[in-house]
């Protein structure tokens, strides 16, 4: 697609978006519910595509990209008129008989570049709160998931007119091009270094951001924690969708005294989960494509220290989880985001050291902290900073739209999901209205002489 077309679609946009129509919020219901139909109605193609992309297990394409999606819509519904209603700002006594609320309204067009992670869920959901917020939008698809890319545009086009939501498929040139565009929004997910191209381009036009990035999310396990149970969590958040999840689990920080107990339990829940051929196993979802899977495999090839899996099978772009012992927090592979399913182990025996190390490295996405004890989870919590903590299970933060979830500094910069997604998409304006009856403070005019020690010393 050409930048004259690309500029078109936008100016058309603009105008539709200027009539008005967006901003009635039976416009808005009408059309979520429509996107509901669209993906109920779609399912088996979007799953096909997303088999097709990713290897992904139909279960766990089906919970990740269509019922999150269809919650995210029920969960908007039930509570969109009372987000969009005005709320009041209480008026201090200098403003005298005037009335202050903030007026919610959408910033006009948005931008929306999606990952190839979870391709149609992280374009969607965004797109949920874009509505709902009365924006129009342009979705820009990851073009490394081609047949989901496909899909979207499919399912997008036939539902909605290319004035109120469209489509623009391709690679970093239709990015960029779209990127020299004036939109009033831009939602990015994906990682800090395009965050960055996507901020310095965003600022040429001043056009406000919301990242959501990544990072090396940590999983520090005190010793005092049911091993069995957490382990457990720790293995499924790891290394669902083969570990490429920005939400992901990085790597595990385990007291000294349970690390090689944490390590055989591993071992077990890895048989039992993906049996004694994982890269062939059908539940394990494969690597996107060849140049992320180098990139893993690079990082096989160049450690000495896998206790478990690592096995892979280049044809079919499939890793077996892998385990590291024996991490040292100077080891290359400590120094970037994993996003896949390799997990180092490393240990520990004063939490302070932990702490010091973690608060050494860019702020992550999420901490992971195991622990029974409060004074310890104080402790992680309020010395650490990350985009969010999950205590005692791995994820499954990021399934609850009560918890506005987003990064901090390397790991991204605003929040969605529920009511932080609609707030994302929307510019509370604040209005202020005042009465005629009475001018109060008449001494605010000039001449200040006469009044001017009166004043002072009223105030």
């Amino acid at each position: 697609m050409d930048k004259t077309r690309i500029s078109r679609i936008i100016q058309e946009q603009i105008r539709f978006f200027s009539g008005g129509e967006t901003k009635k919020i039976s416009f808005r219901i009408r059309q979520l519910r429509i996107l509901k139909k669209a993906v109920i109605q779609n399912q088996e193609l979007i799953l096909d595509a997303l088999r097709k992309d990713l290897g992904k297990p139909e279960f766990e394409a089906y919970m990740a990209e269509i019922y999150a999606i269809k919650q995210e819509i029920g969960f908007t519904l039930r509570h969109i008129r009372k987000w969009a209603r005005p709320r009041n700002i209480p008026t201090p006594f200098t403003q005298h008989l005037g009335r202050g609320r903030f007026q919610p309204e959408p910033y006009g067009v948005a931008l929306i570049i999606a990952p190839w992670n979870f391709p149609f869920n992280l374009v969607m959901v965004p797109l949920v709160s874009a509505v709902a917020a009365g924006n129009c939008a342009v979705l820009k698809p990851s073009e490394v998931a081609p047949h989901t890319s496909k899909v979207v545009a499919r399912i997008i086009s036939k539902y909605f007119p290319p004035e109120y939501i469209t489509v623009v498929e391709g690679g970093v040139k239709e990015t960029q091009l779209l990127l020299e565009q004036k939109f009033d929004r831009i939602f990015y997910t994906g990682s800090p270094a395009v965050g960055k191209i996507i901020m310095r381009a965003a600022s040429r036009n001043l056009i406000p951001v919301t990242l959501e990035l990544g990072g090396k999310s940590p999983c520090i396990i005190d010793r005092n924690v049911p091993l069995l149970a957490a382990a457990k969590r720790v293995v499924w958040g790891k290394f669902y969708n083969a570990g490429q999840a920005c939400v992901s689990v990085d790597y595990v920080v385990v007291h000294r005294e349970i690390k090689e107990q944490f390590i055989r339990i591993v071992r077990d829940l890895l048989s039992k989960f993906f049996g004694p051929d994982p890269v062939h196993n059908p539940d394990m979802a494969r690597i996107i494509d060849e140049k992320h899977f180098s990139r893993l495999t690079g990082y096989l090839k160049s450690v000495k220290n896998i206790v478990i899996g690592g096995q892979w099978d280049k044809k079919n772009l499939t890793i077996a989880p892998a385990v590291l012992d024996h991490v040292q927090w100077t080891d290359p592979i400590m120094k970037e985001e994993i996003f896949g399913p390799i997990l180092p182990v490393l240990e520990y025996e004063d939490l302070e050291d932990v702490i010091r190390r973690i608060n050494g490295m860019p702020k992550p996405l999420v901490l992971y902290l195991y622990t029974r004890n409060n004074k310890v989870q104080r402790q992680v919590v309020e010395r650490t900073s990350s985009g969010g903590v999950c205590i005692n299970d791995s994820v499954v933060q990021f399934l609850n739209l009560n918890f506005p979830f987003g990064g901090i500094g390397n790991s991204g910069m605003g929040k969605y999901h529920g009511k932080a997604g609609f707030d994302a998409f929307t510019h509370n304006k604040a209005v202020f209205k005042k009465s005629f009856l009475i001018d109060l403070f008449f001494f605010r005019y000039p001449p200040f002489t006469k009044l001017h020690r009166f004043s002072r010393r009223f105030f």
